[in-house]
């Protein structure tokens, strides 16, 4: 029960508890010309008024829908069916609420059933949570989770250098004052050979990123045996569209599959929400953040889905839980579930071929440019690092003021030393005039 003091004695008495003589000492880090009332602030407007401002100033934004984007780094525009947004906009599913009560819930159980098993299959893993807030936070709770498996015995982290740096610099907030060594992430000419050759009796994971930040796709094979030798877990971080072209990494002996399914129907929003997918094998799943929805009968034989698992400390004993992470909004795990249901197995899979072959025609276009070259030292999906003539915020600069074009990342925000260098998206929404384009205004900006 909340108390509220009702006399000026009551509000005195609180006051002089928590140190202060008057209410308004409470304010003093507010700067004096900034306190309520005087904020000159504009009067009421009407909705249609409302609107209107608002849309003006989102016109002031760079939009996707107005200018030709070759930027991903870990957020990427594909294509969304127009279907998804239909189902989202369903006021029964409308919402981010825990479905704890299955006899009212078995439209978002169900929703959610589909989501796992989808994931599983896509992965190549056994079981699937729904879900995390996104990738890094994924990748995060596949530490702790390797931790947990390990029994807190093991307390070594090997990630590799091609492993989103965001994503690595979540797992070190995670992980601060765990007395974790966090190892191999820094150093960017590391080879998986170099980080295989860490592996010890202390190591619990090592990560993994293919197709990496850089856009490669890294040679996992045998990488599971070698760590598996050490008493370690393999955690592959995937890109969902990737997947639908390549071989799982369930395939390879992973242990855990994380990664941003912001690419499953969900928007770019200008950074969320998103939605952070994670499986894993059946034998680890009771170490695991979030909650399992599975599938069952009821008394009479009709099908029926239930919250069969859930491992925050609100469900059981605290010093059981795996995590206090719940779930991400559901609403998402929804556009995932409905976009892959949508495009099936061969839709995704031309999904994923159209990014391959657009991004291979832009790098083989850009290559041939004087002063350009392309990092081809590894296979790459849908981006690639290219080598400019000048400083590539420069060249990014230019591309929007003077051709309407978003250029690719600027790997100089990492490296100051690679400020020539960006990392180039290529995507099926590009067309080949974007992709053309693209390539005048590179060979343009270089004269």
């Amino acid at each position: 029960m909340t108390y509220l003091p009702h006399t000026d004695a009551d509000r005195e008495a609180m006051l002089a508890a928590i140190g202060v003589e008057d209410a308004a000492d409470l304010f003093e880090a507010i700067p004096e010309a900034v306190r309520f009332p005087a904020l000159d602030l504009p009067g009421a407007l009407a909705e249609l008024e409302t609107m209107t401002e608002l849309q003006h100033l989102s016109k002031a934004n760079i939009s996707a829908d107005d200018f030709a984007w070759f930027l991903g780094a870990g957020v990427y525009n594909h294509y969304i069916p127009s279907v998804v947004n239909h189902i989202l906009l369903r006021g029964e599913f409308y919402t981010a609420y825990t479905p704890y009560q299955p006899e009212v819930s078995q439209g978002t159980l169900q929703a959610v059933f589909e989501y796992q098993t989808m994931i599983a299959a896509l992965t190549g893993m056994e079981v699937s949570n729904a879900s995390h807030y996104d990738g890094a936070t994924s990748l995060a709770e596949a530490v702790v989770t390797a931790l947990q498996v390990a029994k807190h015995k093991r307390r070594k982290v090997i990630l590799s250098p091609g492993v989103h740096p965001q994503y690595r610099e979540v797992v070190r907030t995670y992980m601060q004052g765990a007395d974790l060594d966090i190892t191999g992430d820094k150093d960017p000419t590391h080879t998986l050979d170099d980080l295989t050759a860490r592996l010890d009796e202390q190591t619990a994971l090592l990560v993994v990123q293919s197709p990496n930040f850089f856009g490669q796709i890294e040679d996992i094979n045998g990488l599971a045996d070698k760590a598996h030798a050490a008493g370690a877990l393999l955690c592959v971080v995937a890109d969902p569209i990737a997947l639908g072209l390549f071989k799982p990494p369930g395939a390879y002996g992973a242990d855990i599959v994380v990664g941003e399914g912001q690419p499953l129907g969900i928007p770019m929003s200008f950074g969320g929400p998103y939605l952070g997918f994670f499986a894993t094998r059946k034998a680890y799943v009771r170490h695991i953040a979030g909650r399992l929805v599975g599938e069952t009968v009821d008394v009479e034989g009709r099908r029926g889905y239930v919250l069969t698992l859930a491992t925050r400390e609100q469900h059981i004993r605290r010093e059981r839980a795996s995590s206090n992470i719940c779930t991400n909004q559901g609403l998402m795990a929804l556009a995932a579930t409905v976009y892959l249901a949508t495009m099936g197995k061969r839709g995704l899979r031309q999904v994923a071929e159209l990014c391959y072959h657009k991004s291979h025609h832009a790098a083989q276009q850009i290559a041939a440019l004087d002063g350009y070259s392309v990092d081809r030292s590894k296979p790459f999906f849908k981006e690639f690092v290219v080598k400019c003539p000048k400083p590539a915020a420069e060249i990014n600069r230019y591309l929007v003021e003077e051709w309407g074009i978003v250029g690719g990342y600027d790997l100089g925000a990492l490296d100051p030393a690679r400020a020539d260098e960006m990392l180039l998206c290529v995507t099926e929404v590009n067309t080949h005039e974007e992709i053309a384009a693209l390539v005048v205004a590179l060979s343009e900006v270089a004269s």
